[in-house]
Order: structure tokens, then C-alpha cells, then sequence
């Protein structure tokens, strides 16, 4: 299994996980997001997510209580639960405008996912922010959010090494099936991609290899 784990399958049937471990990366983030964001207990922020989902919710969810923990209030955003934000990100322009214009001392916006990440010089221009002045942060690396970081739209975001995620799953399946090896457990969460260091993997991205 890979890039959001299922605990209950593996219990019942057995299997590896390949992929970020959900509510323990989503709660760094939370926390680096605070610390980089030089938010303090008062501030507030929104968090975008599909929180009532079990499994691939977790991550949002652990974000959110990092920030609640610092003292951050915390505007929370359900993504639709059939995922349509992250297959068009501009059908999410109406709601992130809405929340941003109804809360114009927002300091803090967080994404899902690369696709909606990617999309973030749209969400704010539409609401009529420039870059910089809100703190973007997210899940993910993708050609469009290292031109986020070139064009000081986006400012943190946690790295999953999708090439891994894609790639490590064949490796441990073709090894159980061949050399009788067993499922290999992996966590591909590598850290954060910031303005500082954002141009390591820059190219790699573009190749779709971070």
C-alpha cells in the first residue's frame, strides 16, 4: 500500500506501507508552519482538508490540532469527499475567497494537496492579495508549486518523495514474489521544502522525481 496508510487492510490481511506517516507529518507541518510563519497564539489561520475521512484525513486533522495546540484559531475548510478540488483546483477560487474576504486578518492558509498548493497565486489574486502577504503552506512538491516558491506565493511545504511512493511498492512486491521477502515499511516524508532551499529540488520536480 502507498501514500495514505490503511491500517485496518494490513491488520486483516497483512502488507507494507510505502508513504508518509499521516497524522505524525501533518502535525509537523503544523508546527513548522507556526514556527516559519512566526505565527502566535491569537493569530488565525485556515486549514483546508477532507477531515471526515478516517484514513486520508488524519493528515489535515493532525495540522490543525498542532496549531490549535500553539494557540492558533483555526478555520477549518472540508474539501468535497469526492475529491473534485484536487482534479480542478479553480472550483475551490468561490470558497477560498469567501473565507479570505470574510476574515481579511487570516495570516496562514494550508493545502491538502500539490494540486491545490500548486493553485495558490490564483486563490489569492482572486481575493485580491498580494504575494507574501499570507503565509501559503501544504503537502507536496509539482512543477507548479516550485514557480509558487519562485513567485513568493507559497512558503512551506512537507516533501513526500512521490517517486518513492511510486516506485518502492513494485520493488517490495516483486521482491515478496521472488526472493520471498517481506513487505517493506517506508516512511518517504523527507522533511520541508522552504524559499531557502527550494531550488535542490526544483528540477527534480519538474521531472516529477520530488
Amino acid at each position: 500500500y502507498q501514500n495514505v496508510p490503511v491500517p485496518k487492510v494490513v491488520e486483516a490481511f497483512g502488507g507494507g506501507y510505502v508513504g508518509a506517516q499521516q497524522e505524525q507529518q501533518g502535525r509537523a507541518l503544523g508546527a513548522e508552519a507556526f514556527k516559519l510563519g512566526k505565527l502566535k497564539a491569537g493569530d488565525k489561520a485556515i486549514m483546508i482538508g477532507p477531515f471526515e475521512n478516517e484514513s486520508r484525513g488524519a493528515r489535515e486533522r493532525g495540522t490543525v490540532a498542532a496549531l490549535k495546540d500553539a494557540g492558533v484559531e483555526v478555520i477549518q475548510l472540508s474539501s468535497p469527499p469526492s475529491g473534485e478540488w484536487a482534479s480542478d483546483p479553480n472550483l475551490a477560487i468561490p470558497v477560498i475567497t469567501a473565507a479570505l474576504l470574510n476574515n481579511p486578518d487570516v495570516k496562514a492558509v494550508g493545502y491538502p494537496g500539490g494540486q491545490m498548493l500548486g493553485n495558490v497565486s490564483t486563490y489569492m489574486q482572486a481575493a485580491g492579495r498580494k504575494a507574501g502577504e499570507i503565509f501559503n503552506f501544504g503537502f507536496d512538491t509539482s512543477p507548479q508549486i516550485v514557480e509558487g516558491f519562485k513567485g513568493g506565493w507559497v512558503q512551506l511545504t512537507a516533501d513526500q518523495q512521490p517517486f518513492l511512493q511510486g516506485y518502492l511498492p513494485i520493488l517490495s512486491l516483486c521482491q515478496q514474489v521472488v526472493l520471498g521477502l517481506a513487505p517493506m515499511n517506508v516512511d518517504t516524508g523527507a522533511g520541508f521544502v522552504t524559499p531557502e532551499n527550494y531550488e535542490i529540488v526544483a528540477e527534480l520536480a519538474k521531472q516529477a522525481l520530488r
